[in-house]
Parts: C-alpha cells; sequence; structure tokens
C-alpha cells in the first residue's frame, strides 16, 4: 500500500483563504442586512454561522474536481 503524500502548501494556503475570504464575505453581508434591520450584531453572528458551513461547501467544490 502506497504512503499517502502530503498536500502542497500551496494548496492549502488557498484552501485557507477561501475559507477566510468566504467566511468574511459571509459576515460583511450579514453584518450589513443586520444593520439595516436595526441589530448588526445579530446580523454579523448570523453571517459567521452561515458562512462557515457555506465556505467548507466553495472549498469542497472547488477541490472536488482537481483529482487528489
Amino acid at each position: 500500500m502506497a504512503a499517502a503524500t502530503a498536500s502542497s502548501p500551496q494548496s492549502l494556503a488557498t484552501a485557507s483563504g477561501l475559507l477566510l475570504g468566504t467566511t468574511g464575505a459571509a459576515m460583511a453581508v450579514g453584518g450589513l442586512l443586520g444593520w439595516a434591520l436595526g441589530s448588526w450584531g445579530i446580523g454579523l453572528l448570523v453571517g459567521a454561522i452561515v458562512g462557515i458551513p457555506l465556505s467548507v461547501f466553495v472549498v469542497y467544490k472547488v477541490y472536488s474536481g482537481s483529482g487528489t
């Protein structure tokens, strides 16, 4: 059985950037919607809660077609 090879640092950095960027964007949108509705803190929290699974999904979709 062949040993599993480690992912390249560039691949890990790209995945980390996608995770942080997507979560940050969802938090920003949530904060703006919360601010428009009167509570930016709640909007920020909801954006983070929605952004975490969304960012995992984005990384999955980007790397699912790469074959590694």
